[in-house]
């Protein structure tokens, strides 16, 4: 799609180019290396098994599952030379994106003991307390929240938190820019987050009529779950005024959904990089007490293109 450049996209893209720095992530100081785990042969064999199992059982593409089974079975004997937990779970990660090119797959080392894990189980309150704690320190998300010369809103928008949690920040970021000409939304540093959340800021930019975002496809059950923008939303819809959404290389996941669907459906610009291209939602499972796994479950489906961004990223409209 191309469209015509105007005095307000030569604004953003100034910006874009004296503001490199709000691309990257904050240098944080590197956590402790937690403690390694020596494997023997049947606890590695063990963590191949349990690995395969879960991608047969719960992959969203059996059929890329089945050649990862192939391809594990066929590198056994590279493995019985890995006695590191952390190096064993590194190379069955790197082996298993190789075999699906799905970057949300993972296999990963816990030094402390994960819990058994519980179906469907609700978060206990001291969780969901952890989760608040979490939120508050990062603002849910919303690392910055202003007025730019010229009168231009600006959201530094890093994660979707759950809305359950971050909505009433969500609400109050829009109530901050709602008076403003245009707006620019930054999820160059954005690494994805919760689908509700996603639906709750979009819907601010569509009128009272739902518009369906986006589906998501679930292999388990079998159904595509919709995701439509809400008629209402607290506070005064954001209608009728130029969005523009900044994207980077590091731009993933849900960044890239939230991109996506209002790239597709003409409410906003993109401007920045191609996006990383992980486009499978996942879900986490325990593998023993110090193996998890990270396997996508299910696929994104745009009602526009009837497919993702998954593997190619998020191509923006100006670069």
């Amino acid at each position: 799609m191309i469209k015509r450049i105007s005095f307000l996209a030569a604004c953003v893209l100034c910006f874009v180019a004296l503001s490199p720095s709000q691309a990257q992530e904050r240098p944080a100081a590197a956590p402790a290396a937690p403690p390694d785990l020596t494997l023997d042969a049947p606890a590695r064999a063990q963590l191949i098994e349990a690995v395969i199992r879960e991608m047969k059982d719960y992959y969203v593409f059996p059929e890329a599952a089945q050649q990862v089974e192939k391809i594990l079975r066929e590198r056994m004997k590279e493995y019985e030379k890995l006695t590191s937990a952390k190096e064993l779970a590194k190379t069955l990660t790197t082996d298993l994106r190789e075999v699906t090119h799905d970057k949300h797959v993972s296999v990963n080392y816990s030094a402390e003991p994960r819990p058994v894990q519980q179906e469907q189980a609700e978060p206990t309150e001291r969780e969901r307390q952890g989760i608040r704690n979490y939120g508050d320190a990062i603002n849910y998300g919303f690392e910055k929240i202003e007025r730019l010369p010229g009168n231009i809103g600006y959201i530094r928008l890093n994660l979707f938190f759950p809305p359950e949690y971050g909505g009433e920040t969500a609400v109050a970021a829009m109530k901050v820019v709602n008076s403003t000409e245009a707006l620019i939304i930054d999820l160059r540093g954005n690494d994805g987050g919760h689908p509700g959340m996603i639906q709750l800021v979009a819907s601010y930019f569509f009128g009272a009529e739902p518009v369906q975002l986006s589906g998501i496809f679930h292999r388990r059950t079998n159904s595509t779950q919709q995701y439509w923008t809400l008629p209402y939303v607290p506070g005064a819809k954001y209608l009728k005024k130029e969005v523009y959404i900044l994207t980077s290389r590091r731009t993933f996941s849900g960044g890239e959904a939230f991109a996506y669907d209002l790239k597709n459906l003409k409410r906003a610009t993109l401007v920045g990089e191609t996006t990383e291209g992980a486009a499978n939602p996942r879900d986490v499972r325990r593998l023993s007490d110090h193996f998890w796994m990270g396997i996508p479950n299910a696929r994104a489906v745009s009602p526009i293109t009837n497919t993702n961004w998954e593997g190619v990223g998020v191509k923006p409209d100006v670069e």
